[in-house]
């Protein structure tokens, strides 16, 4: 174990009902150092006139907004000192403002998707208190399917409890497996 916290920006994401809010506030909460739980649902939430369902084709502006905004609070917390856990539903194809902001804070950037059942997916979501999905957002869980060079970034949750996912991250990030190279890109 390294003698001084080096912060760094954690992203955990996955399609919803996958659990990402869930580990990442574990994982905040059993952290040792200064940490920050960065819920992006929070920040869609923030738009109080004009929002777009974020799964609609034309959320595409707003989307980026927000991804944009999220990446700034991360780097910021980041350069602060503090170690980041962003949690949402972050793509591949949204990783470009993330990698600004770790890259310019200095820190590492990782990206760890938690890929849980469709079946299961779909029933959390539906089911969970704050924020139910009655209609399951389409194209979302088959956006984090097949992630090419990235599936190395993946822990398939199957029968996993919570506990074991946070500690399967813990590890992963301990280890760099789920570090994103070329920051600046």
């Amino acid at each position: 174990m390294a003698d001084r916290f080096q912060p760094c920006l954690v992203i955990l994401t996955g399609p919803p009902g996958a659990g990402k809010t869930t580990v990442a506030r574990a994982l905040a909460e059993a952290a040792e150092t200064p940490t920050v739980h960065l819920h992006t649902d929070d920040f869609f939430a923030a738009i109080r006139r004009g929002f777009i369902a974020p799964w609609l084709p034309e959320s595409s502006g707003q989307n980026m907004v927000i991804s944009q905004a999220i990446a700034a609070a991360a780097g910021a917390f980041a350069e602060g000192g503090y170690g980041v856990i962003v949690d949402g539903v972050v793509g591949p194809w949204h990783l470009d403002p993330y990698r600004v902001e770790a890259s310019r804070a200095g820190v590492p950037l990782d990206y760890v998707v938690l890929r849980p059942e469709r079946s299961v997916a779909i029933a959390r979501a539906r089911d969970r208190e704050i924020g139910p999905l009655a209609e399951y957002p389409p194209n979302i869980f088959e956006g984090f399917a097949g992630l090419g060079p990235l599936e190395s970034h993946v822990i398939a949750l199957g029968d996993m409890g919570v506990d074991e996912v946070a500690e399967a991250v813990r590890l992963g990030v301990a280890d760099g497996r789920f570090r994103l190279g070329d920051l600046a890109r």
